[in-house]
Protein backbone atom coordinates (compact mmCIF):
# COMPACT_ATOMS: atom_id res chain seq x y z
CA UNK A 1 0.00 0.00 0.00
CA UNK A 2 1.08 3.58 -0.69
CA UNK A 3 -0.11 6.97 0.57
CA UNK A 4 -0.94 9.82 -1.82
CA UNK A 5 -2.70 13.16 -1.50
CA UNK A 6 -5.71 14.21 -3.58
CA UNK A 7 -6.33 17.97 -3.74
CA UNK A 8 -9.19 20.08 -5.10
CA UNK A 9 -9.94 23.74 -4.48
CA UNK A 10 -12.94 25.93 -5.13
CA UNK A 11 -12.83 29.71 -4.66
CA UNK A 12 -14.36 29.15 -1.20
CA UNK A 13 -12.61 26.02 0.04
CA UNK A 14 -9.51 23.87 -0.42
CA UNK A 15 -9.73 20.15 0.27
CA UNK A 16 -6.68 17.92 0.73
CA UNK A 17 -7.23 14.23 1.48
CA UNK A 18 -4.63 11.56 2.15
CA UNK A 19 -5.53 8.21 0.62
CA UNK A 20 -3.97 4.77 1.03
CA UNK A 21 -4.18 2.74 -2.19
CA UNK A 22 -2.50 -0.42 -3.49
CA UNK A 23 0.82 -0.13 -5.31
CA UNK A 24 0.45 0.29 -9.09
CA UNK A 25 -2.83 2.22 -8.65
CA UNK A 26 -3.74 4.92 -11.13
CA UNK A 27 -4.65 8.57 -10.69
CA UNK A 28 -8.32 7.80 -11.34
CA UNK A 29 -8.32 5.00 -8.75
CA UNK A 30 -6.90 7.34 -6.10
CA UNK A 31 -9.49 10.02 -6.91
CA UNK A 32 -12.30 7.47 -6.64
CA UNK A 33 -10.93 6.11 -3.35
CA UNK A 34 -10.58 9.62 -1.90
CA UNK A 35 -14.32 10.28 -2.01
CA UNK A 36 -13.65 13.64 -3.66
CA UNK A 37 -16.28 13.00 -6.36
CA UNK A 38 -18.95 12.45 -3.68
CA UNK A 39 -17.86 15.57 -1.82
CA UNK A 40 -17.99 17.67 -5.01
CA UNK A 41 -20.83 16.24 -7.15
CA UNK A 42 -20.16 18.64 -10.04
CA UNK A 43 -16.83 16.90 -10.73
CA UNK A 44 -16.99 14.44 -13.61
CA UNK A 45 -14.20 11.88 -13.77
CA UNK A 46 -14.55 11.66 -17.56
CA UNK A 47 -13.78 15.36 -18.09
CA UNK A 48 -11.33 16.13 -15.26
CA UNK A 49 -8.00 17.78 -15.91
CA UNK A 50 -5.53 16.43 -13.36
CA UNK A 51 -1.87 16.66 -12.56
CA UNK A 52 0.78 15.42 -10.18
CA UNK A 53 2.80 18.21 -8.55
CA UNK A 54 1.57 20.77 -11.14
CA UNK A 55 2.37 18.59 -14.15
CA UNK A 56 -0.69 17.58 -16.18
CA UNK A 57 -1.05 13.84 -16.59
CA UNK A 58 -3.61 11.29 -17.81
CA UNK A 59 -6.02 9.58 -15.41
CA UNK A 60 -4.40 6.24 -16.31
CA UNK A 61 -0.98 7.24 -15.00
CA UNK A 62 0.43 4.97 -12.32
CA UNK A 63 1.06 6.80 -9.06
CA UNK A 64 3.89 6.55 -6.55
CA UNK A 65 3.97 6.94 -2.79
CA UNK A 66 3.91 10.60 -1.80
CA UNK A 67 2.38 11.88 -5.05
CA UNK A 68 0.09 14.91 -4.81
CA UNK A 69 -2.78 14.49 -7.27
CA UNK A 70 -4.30 17.85 -8.17
CA UNK A 71 -7.76 18.20 -9.70
CA UNK A 72 -7.94 21.37 -11.80
CA UNK A 73 -10.97 23.61 -12.34
CA UNK A 74 -11.60 24.99 -15.83
CA UNK A 75 -10.37 28.54 -16.43
CA UNK A 76 -13.11 31.16 -16.28
CA UNK A 77 -11.22 33.52 -18.60
CA UNK A 78 -8.78 32.76 -21.36
CA UNK A 79 -5.45 34.29 -20.22
CA UNK A 80 -4.67 35.53 -23.74
CA UNK A 81 -8.03 37.31 -24.00
CA UNK A 82 -7.60 38.86 -20.56
CA UNK A 83 -4.18 40.20 -21.53
CA UNK A 84 -5.55 41.64 -24.79
CA UNK A 85 -8.36 43.38 -22.91
CA UNK A 86 -5.90 44.90 -20.40
CA UNK A 87 -3.68 46.08 -23.26
CA UNK A 88 -6.66 47.70 -25.04
CA UNK A 89 -7.52 49.67 -21.91
CA UNK A 90 -4.05 51.26 -21.85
Amino acid sequence: MIDVEVVYATPEKQTLLTVRVPKKSTVSHAILESGMLAQFPKLNLDTLKVGIFSTICPLEREIKSGDRIEIYRPLQNDPKDARRQRAMKK
